[in-house]
């Protein structure tokens, strides 16, 4: 661990734990939408836009701290980093849920389910490797499991498309369902760029 003469503004982690907690309560809403029949999902999407909104306050709170704090725990560049990755993942699952109502789907693919099973457990190591960021410790067994996470996202993404252009949709649910599973795809990436974040700032406080 670097060794640092001047005094650091702790609540950086705090407020990092904050953030990754809202992606393990954004996690169980998309869990929630998929076994909700489509006349209440209307209320899912709205509690999960509170969410996201909740975790747009977290990332403003991280940049407003980093913007009044003189010295900062590790690399301001990675601080911004982490943030906007954290905040890229709430996004993405955010739109997943909207685009579920806006376009009033009414069955999801089978494989969306597996897509949201990983997405649930990369959301729970991510939240119990945020407060470790304190001490930098056990965190190399996180990023390790949420990039192993983020393959088999691939895979199962991969068989979801062949699933959809396999003839059995109209051409127009086949649109509004990729652009579903592209979009949880999409939030299984975030996951994995918020793990590869954590990994540069343990290698070089390390």
């Amino acid at each position: 661990m670097r060794f640092r003469l001047t005094p650091q503004e702790t609540s950086f982690y705090d407020l990092f734990a904050t953030a990754a907690d809202n992606l393990l309560t954004g996690s169980k809403l998309l869990m929630e939408l998929l076994g909700a029949p489509p006349a209440t999902r209307v209320e899912i999407g709205e509690r999960m836009r509170a969410t996201e909104h909740a975790g747009d306050d977290a990332t403003h709170a991280i940049f407003h701290q980093l913007n009044s704090s003189f010295v900062t725990p590790f690399d301001r560049e990675d601080i911004y980093r982490l943030a906007a990755c954290l905040d890229d993942v709430m996004d993405f699952m955010e739109e997943a849920v909207d685009l579920v109502v806006l376009y009033e789907i009414d069955e999801l693919p089978p494989g969306v389910d597996q897509q949201i099973e990983v997405l649930g457990r990369a959301a729970e190591l991510t939240a119990e490797a945020m407060p470790n960021l304190r001490t930098m410790d056990s965190l190399n067994e996180y990023w390790i499991e949420v990039n192993r996470l983020e393959n088999q996202a691939d895979r199962i993404h991969r068989k979801l498309l062949a699933h959809l252009f396999n003839g059995g949709y109209e051409a127009i649910e086949v649109m509004k369902l990729k652009q579903v599973v592209d979009v949880l795809e999409e939030a299984a990436d975030a996951f994995e760029a918020v793990a590869n974040t954590v990994e540069s700032i343990v290698v070089k406080e390390s």
